[in-house]
Formats: C-alpha cells, structure tokens, sequence
C-alpha cells in the first residue's frame, strides 16, 4: 500500500507536467492554479522535444521548461535515468502525464510510487493504446470517456484514480468524439488533481483512494 499524504498545509503542492504536443491539459491546470484555493501550483514543464506548444505555454505562464529528447542519449535508460533526475530536482508532490508520449522506464516509476498520474481518452481498461474513441466506434459502444490512472509498466494499465462517461452519438465521428473526450477529459483531470494535492490518496493493490 501506497499512503501519500495530504498537503494540508498553506504552502501549495508542487506540480511537474511532462508534455509531447499542444499542451491543452497543462493549460487547464495552469488556470486552476490561479486560484490559491485549488492547493497546487505547476513548478516545471517538461518535454520530450523541442518546439512544443506545451512549453510556449509554460514560459508565458513563467514556469520553467526542460526538455529531453530520447536520441539525445546513448541508451533509452539513459534517457530515463536523465528524466527522473531532472523532475527530482524539483521536488514535485505529483507528476502529471499531460500528452507526454513517451513511457517513461523502472528508474521514473521506482523514483515516484503512486505520484506519477496520466489520463487516457477510454473507460479503461478497454481500448488502451492510441486510438481508444476508433475502437470505441467501431465496438459499437454507448459509453466512451476519459480514464485518470496512476501509471505503472504497463501501457494504460496502472490503478485507476477517476473516471468520466461521454455518450456516443448516433453520428458522431472518431473527430467529434475524441474532441468531446477532450473537453470531458480536461474537467475532470483538473477536479481529481485538485482533490489528490488538497485530500492526499493512497493506493492499495489496484486501488486508489482519494481523501
């Protein structure tokens, strides 16, 4: 069992946000940041290649930004070690996936237990992988959603901290659908990272516990 405390106190907890693209989900949680109230506050940003969108948001809010690519170092343990000394350096309470595309290796997971969180744009544990509003259309499902889960190694398969329901549409399509994820997906990574810093939570087998 995993016991992560509660922040409790007046001092915000210290979020790091891994980003690959466009960085919508760190831009919610720069927002929510805004009030002193939400209880956290995004210390770094980092990146896995140069130029993201992600990052540019990063540096207009004045957070700092790092970037490492993995064919910059010799070997992808290399990269992981690098990674995992980087975020350490800041000391976060939790490390948010926030469209970062890389998985990162047993250096990163061993150095963060519990506290590195990813969000996934299915009901998992189905449609895991990269196309879960696709395979929800083609399934014929009623129900897709977006999943918040603490990551593991495996691939969209770690402990499962909230989940949201987005009905399928007679014609929707895999654009319409994925976008409405999005919107879901964005909400509810906000109000669970809110809850985790400001309640604490523990994990226990395949279970999270909030508050």
């Amino acid at each position: 069992m995993t016991d992560v405390p509660t922040s409790g106190s007046a001092a915000a907890a210290k979020l790091v946000v891994l980003v690959s693209g466009s960085g919508s989900n760190l831009q919610a949680l720069l927002d929510a940041c805004q009030d002193p109230a939400y209880g956290a506050r995004v210390v770094a940003v980092g990146a896995d290649r140069d130029g993201t969108y992600g990052a540019e948001r990063a540096a207009k809010a004045g957070v700092p930004t790092f970037v490492h690519r993995v064919k910059d170092h010799a070997t992808r343990d290399a990269w992981d070690e690098a990674l995992t000394a980087e975020v350490a350096a800041h000391e976060p309470d939790l490390i948010v996936s926030a469209g970062f595309l890389k998985l990162c290796g047993p250096r990163f997971l061993a150095a963060f237990p519990g506290r590195y969180i990813n969000t996934h744009n299915s009901l998992l544990p189905a449609f895991p992988g990269m196309n879960g509003p696709g395979e929800a259309l083609a399934a014929g499902v009623k129900l897709a959603g977006a999943t918040l889960f603490i990551c593991d190694a495996g691939v969209d398969t770690g402990p499962i901290v909230a989940q949201c329901a987005v009905p399928v549409e007679d014609d929707d399509t895999v654009e319409t659908l994925t976008e409405r994820i999005k919107e879901a997906e964005r909400a509810q990574l906000v109000a669970a990272v809110g809850r985790m810093v400001r309640d604490g939570w523990s994990v226990e087998g395949h279970r999270v516990r909030l508050g």
